[in-house]
């Protein structure tokens, strides 16, 4: 059996988005707060099984590696971790939110059974101690991953050995170009290596490979998920990015670093030239192409050059929302 840090991080965003719709209705329909509290407990039972400070054994929370890691669930119940450096570990961002702390007081329906559970349930809501105590701009954080653990998941995320790519954040850490993964169960070799291009198997087809390259929807919800922690942390709190490289920023400006690394894959660099288009002359050279920009499905890893489907608008064209979002020094774009 295997125990999902992706999988159970969805399951609790769904949680989450339900309870913050049923207490949108309940703005109408106070019978709503009943609905909003059911799925606040659903996340809150969630985040304890994969995120238990309780009991770590049962956490897909490595302690030791300080990331989120998929775990192996022997027959015993014995719980082996899997240790890929994958997106996989920052999909228990998504989703996360920051509300008023006072918020909860429109609601006292829900406020008194979210009170209740908070005073009588401490072994469970211990597990997500940033939704029950407001951080330095009185907010609360609607979200699995606490302070420590955030900045241990950065310092992966922000490191050019490893995820940060000069085109965004890569779908599987650098560290596995050398350092491949390889399981053996029931006498199979499983092996994961850093493939920053198209996959090197057949597997989904051959074309759609999530072992190194960017991917545009995934770093949009990190960049979101970043921007949310910065309303909740604010300023004070500062992370290396790069990591490693003595330059201190707050959540916010990293956001806006990889929004930059992620456009740079379609802006023109200093010698002319679009990343997105590779090694194509006719598109890099050619001025009646070099214009006519593909929205490929995925982005080579180290290069920013296009794969997969050039015509995948339905995610990649959230750049976009990039481009018309910059708030840091004016970037020429053409």
């Amino acid at each position: 059996m295997l125990g999902q840090a992706d999988g159970t991080s969805w399951m609790a965003a769904f949680a989450k988005s339900m309870m913050s719709t049923a207490l949108l209705l309940a703005e109408r329909n106070p019978a709503y707060e009943d609905v909003a509290s059911k799925f606040w407990e659903h996340f809150i039972y969630i985040a304890n099984s994969m995120n238990s400070l309780k009991d770590p054994s049962r956490s897909l929370w490595d302690a030791q590696d300080g990331f989120f890691y998929d775990h192996l669930i022997s027959d015993k119940g014995e719980m082996i971790p899997i240790r890929a450096r994958t997106m996989v570990g920052f999909v228990p961002l998504f989703g996360i939110s920051a509300v008023s702390a006072d918020s909860c007081h429109r609601y006292p329906a829900f406020e008194r059974r979210r009170q209740w559970f908070v005073e009588h349930r401490p072994d469970l809501v211990e597990s997500v101690g940033p939704m029950v105590k407001p951080g330095p701009n009185n907010t609360l954080i609607l979200g699995l991953v606490r302070e420590n653990q955030l900045r241990s998941m950065l310092k992966y995320m922000l490191d050019e050995k490893e995820f940060l790519s000069p085109y965004g954040i890569r779908s599987v850490s650098q560290i596995h170009r050398e350092q491949p993964l390889i399981l053996h169960l029931d006498g199979q070799e499983y092996r994961l290596d850093y493939e920053p291009g198209e996959s090197q198997t057949y597997l989904f087809g051959g074309n759609s490979n999530w072992r190194g390259p960017i991917w545009m929807p995934v770093n949009f919800l990190i960049l979101t998920s970043l921007r949310q922690l910065h309303i909740h942390y604010g300023d004070d709190f500062k992370v290396e990015c790069p990591t490693s490289s003595g330059k201190l920023m707050n959540l916010n400006e990293v956001a806006l670093e990889i929004a930059r690394r992620l456009e740079r894959i379609f802006l023109r660099d200093e010698s002319g030239k679009r990343a997105v288009f590779g090694e194509c002359e006719l598109f890099q050279n050619n001025p009646d192409w070099h214009s006519l920009i593909p929205f490929h499905e995925y982005f080579h890893g180290d290069t920013g050059r296009g794969c997969g489907a050039s015509h995948q608008t339905g995610w990649t064209g959230l750049v976009a929302q990039l481009l018309m979002n910059m708030e840091a020094a004016p970037i020429k774009h053409k």
